[in-house]
């Protein structure tokens, strides 16, 4: 017996991935589907159950791909009647669909496990965030130096992404050594999903970075990904100042707020 449109749901959020499930809420007249038919969309296209099969179906996995994209559930309203009209089909009826995103969780990796690493590690744990550390030095990446982690991935950036699922709800923010450090990684995770890639440091640093970057092949459009020097304007200092500064700018993207003071 195949499993229920609601056991796979359950599968894909407890397996971290993203996904949509699209219900039908109303259905009048005739219609290919009945009120309560479930699709399961995933991330790649594939799907399972339907709404309806056709044109009808077409539109709401389009829909639903959208959905994973921007984390925004909709309600989706269509009339069966006149193709020549922009209709999907011919029934004669009416049906609303709503397509709820399943969103992974949103994840915080930390790499680069020394004092600012560690700082923002506890400062994004006590915001709620899911939290990862990695770094190329094993000795830095445990639960003793990192004790606000729920994972550790002691190995080498380049080596990241096969070693752990990287999505759109994905926040990397490297606190590394050097610029070495980030030129031999950097390519590996900008080949990734990841929703954001913050480098820490100065102006100064990232420009070298970015130059030899581009020297070794890396496209410059798809270096505008990375967000360098990570962090808002605080004057910040301490790693702690630092920390808040990055997970300021983290907040106010997810959030799509503007970063501008309210009293203003």
């Amino acid at each position: 017996m195949k499993p229920s449109i609601l056991k796979l749901a359950a599968e894909l959020e407890q397996q971290g991935q993203g996904g949509a499930l699209c219900t039908i809420i109303e259905s009048r007249g005739s219609t290919p589907r009945h009120t309560g038919s479930k699709m399961l969309v995933y991330a790649d296209g594939n799907f399972a159950g339907t709404v309806g099969g056709g044109e009808l179906e077409n539109r709401v996995l389009r829909e639903a791909l959208q959905a994973i994209a921007d984390g925004r559930p909709r309600k989706l309203s269509y009339n069966m009647t006149d193709p020549a009209k922009g209709d999907p089909g011919v029934c004669g009826g009416q049906v609303e669909v709503w397509v709820e995103p399943i969103l992974p969780p949103e994840k915080i990796v930390v790499i680069g496990a020394g004092h600012v690493g560690r700082a923002v590690a506890h400062l994004a744990k006590w915001l709620g965030f899911s939290v990862a550390a990695s770094d190329d030095r094993p000795e830095f990446c445990t639960p003793e130096a990192i004790p606000d982690a729920d994972e550790y991935y002691p190995c080498p950036m380049s080596e990241l992404p096969k070693q752990m699922v990287i999505t759109p709800r994905t926040y990397l923010i490297l606190t590394t050594r050097g610029v070495t450090v980030d030129i031999e990684g950097l390519p590996a995770l900008l080949e990734t999903p990841a929703g954001f890639i913050g480098v820490i440091g100065s102006r100064r640093r990232w420009s070298v970075t970015e130059k030899t970057l581009v020297e070794k092949g890396i496209p410059a459009a798809l270096l505008k990904k990375i967000r360098s020097p990570v962090g808002i304007e605080l004057h910040a200092e301490t790693p702690e100042e630092i920390a808040v500064s990055i997970l300021a700018e983290i907040m106010m993207i997810r959030t799509r707020a503007t970063g501008k003071p309210m009293r203003g």
